[in-house]
């Protein structure tokens, strides 16, 4: 036994070589149609551009506290058992053994005796991996622990992305309410100037009637708008494992991302974002298992070594005992499990596929859409603002106007709603570009890299 043993460990500590990765099912292009603002590497904390203290505080809270992310690290670390599982097949089973037994016989002569005999032994298994059927079962074990944990960082990418977007939109809202609580200080100072005009009887009831409904319509927009910030606080508590509760505030929309998103070459995205490889990990996976399974089909060679000392009462000495064995078995009829088996284990694989070139194309399409996008909405922001402006100095005019008698107050309400529309414009236009920085910064994979 102790001459099979070493032949047995090593046809199990044969090396397994890493899977083959597969190739792009699309070519990348040569650049982006819309050109970056800025060129380079992403970061893995790519939140901290926007410039916020407490977004990076409540995106890394999120990190450690998040429940879809500790779900996602709960798989990967079923996956890893999955695939010492699968490992643990390359190497010899080796089972200790211990019996005792007591019985009671007669002998030639019919007189009775009792006798006590004690077993102990090893047993050795081994599968001889003549067509690389467990070799696959490992790979394939390896590859679905990569794509879980690629699936984790998705998960991870994905939590961060969400705490940023609902951090931006809650600055949003604070923006708007506050913009809200300054157009009704303003037209409650109107109102009280239009009171005193109808005493002194320069105006009538109805500019009363109409500046009260004006300050009626602003009112109306806090309790919406308190509200909507109750329902986002909830939520980034919620992302962050937190009761829900009051979020603090690092800064305002305005001082919002002071650094451009850095962009790479179309080419690197294939390795930089996380569901291209989990998808890809995927693939290795399921050609790993379509080679296992047509395996079966073939004939399975299994050694089998034991060595066992028995100790009784009836002879002075031990006895020493051995067995060596192989086995060859080769499926002949199984109502054509096996090959369904291959069937299905096809099946998957043509999913797979499918599947790694449609996140392939999605990710660039969502890349080049974000980059058009931030694009755009700088753009969309300067005219946005330089509009505020030019509404902003005509409802002053409008204003000094008709408290000079020379327009009615219908010509100020217009130009006071300009005004108001203009700054609600201008908030959404600065959260646009934040969120579609943050949407850029996702598709390009967050300076995601993988891990061994």
């Amino acid at each position: 036994m102790l001459r099979v043993l070493p032949l047995l460990l090593l046809l199990g500590a044969c090396a397994t070589t890493a899977p083959e990765r597969p190739a792009s099912p699309v070519s990348p292009p040569t650049a982006w149609r819309t050109t970056p603002n800025a060129q380079g590497a992403l970061a893995a904390d790519w939140w901290t551009l926007l410039g916020d203290p407490q977004l990076n505080a409540l995106v890394d809270k999120a990190l450690a506290r998040n429940a879809d992310i500790a779900l996602a690290t709960a798989r990967v670390d079923e996956a890893r058992a999955l695939a010492r599982v699968a490992h643990s097949a390359l190497v010899p089973t080796v089972d200790a053994v211990a019996g005792i037994q007591g019985s009671r016989q007669l002998d030639a002569f019919g007189r009775s005796y009792e006798s006590t005999a004690e077993q102990v032994g090893l047993r050795v298994a081994y599968e001889v991996d003549l067509w690389g059927r467990v070799r696959d079962l490992d790979a394939a074990g390896r590859a679905s622990l990569q794509a879980s944990a690629a699936a984790r960082d998705s998960v991870r990418l994905a939590v961060a992305a969400t705490v940023a977007r609902a951090y931006v939109g809650l600055l949003s809202l604070d923006a708007q309410l506050a913009v809200a609580k300054q157009t009704i200080a303003a037209r409650e100072a109107g109102l009280h100037v239009i009171e005193r005009r109808e005493g002194a009887g320069y105006s009538t009831k109805l500019e009363r009637d109409q500046a009260q409904a004006e300050l009626a319509g602003v009112r109306r927009q806090v309790p919406a708008l308190e509200l909507a910030i109750a329902r986002l606080e909830a939520s980034i508590s919620a992302l962050t494992g937190d009761p829900p509760g009051p979020i603090a505030r690092g800064g305002d929309l305005a001082g919002l991302l002071r650094n451009p998103i850095p962009v790479e070459a179309p080419s690197s995205l294939l390795a930089r974002r996380p569901d291209i490889a989990q998808a890809q990990d995927s693939l290795i996976a399921a050609d790993a298992g379509l080679a296992a399974s047509r395996a079966q089909l073939l004939p399975q060679l299994r050694l089998s070594v034991s060595a066992d000392r028995v100790f009784t009462d009836a002879l002075p000495d031990p006895v020493a005992l051995w067995n060596v064995g192989a086995g060859l078995a080769q499926p002949i009829f199984n109502g054509g499990r096996l090959k369904a088996q291959v069937r299905v284990s096809e099946a998957r694989k043509a999913q797979a596929a499918a599947s790694y070139r449609g996140v392939v194309l999605n990710a660039f399409a969502e890349t080049e859409t974000a980059l058009r996008a931030v694009d755009a909405l700088q753009r969309q922001e300067t005219e946005i603002a330089a509009q505020r402006a030019a509404i902003a100095e005509a409802a002053r005019r409008a204003k000094d106007r008709y408290r000079a008698g020379y327009a009615s107050y219908l010509e100020q309400i217009d130009a006071e709603r300009g005004l108001l529309a203009a700054d609600q414009a201008v908030i959404q236009a600065r959260e646009a570009r934040a969120v579609a920085a943050i949407d850029l910064a996702r598709a390009l994979g967050g300076g995601w890299a993988p891990t061994p």
